[in-house]
């Protein structure tokens, strides 16, 4: 018999099949935490402390906000709840990819009429989250994070 299998071919083979799961393991890590933030906020604990005031005061404005795809851009458009249309003091919009940061956006909206606005952004199909940033006029804030998913 010419090929015999010993005892140190079996170590060798158990040690390469073990070696590329832990390099791939290892691999796939970086990869995770260097392209993911992971952070939403410094601190939870301080946050947790405003949240409920937050909130309060944000149901009491009653705004709904909507973000559509229209052709080649997206339509924004933030309404009370009767309706009407709202007309805040502040207005950001931060477009993000769910899993990482390299693509994230912060578009312009150009005022399309009352409460409604266009905007122009260069999105890859797949997942968005369009996190939505406004204050009323009494420096009340509101913020709402919209999901987005674009189609090839």
């Amino acid at each position: 018999m010419k090929g015999e299998l010993k005892g140190v071919h079996v170590l060798a083979i158990t040690l390469a099949a073990f070696g590329t799961i832990i390099a791939v393991n290892l691999v796939m890590a970086f990869n995770a935490i260097s392209s993911f933030p992971g952070v939403e906020t410094r601190s939870s604990y301080i946050a947790s402390q405003h949240f409920q005031a937050d909130r309060d005061a944000q149901q009491r404005l009653d705004w709904h906000a909507d973000l559509r795809v229209e052709g080649d851009h997206l339509m924004l458009s933030l309404r009370d709840g009767a309706g009407a249309a709202v007309a805040p003091g502040a207005l950001q919009l931060m477009l993000r990819r769910p899993t990482h940061q390299r693509a994230d956006q912060q578009p312009r909206l150009v005022p399309e009429g009352p409460g409604q606005w266009r905007i122009t952004a260069d999105l890859a199909p797949g997942n968005w989250n369009a996190d939505l940033t406004a204050a009323a006029v009494d420096g009340t804030a509101f913020r709402q994070r919209l999901p987005l998913h674009l189609k090839d």
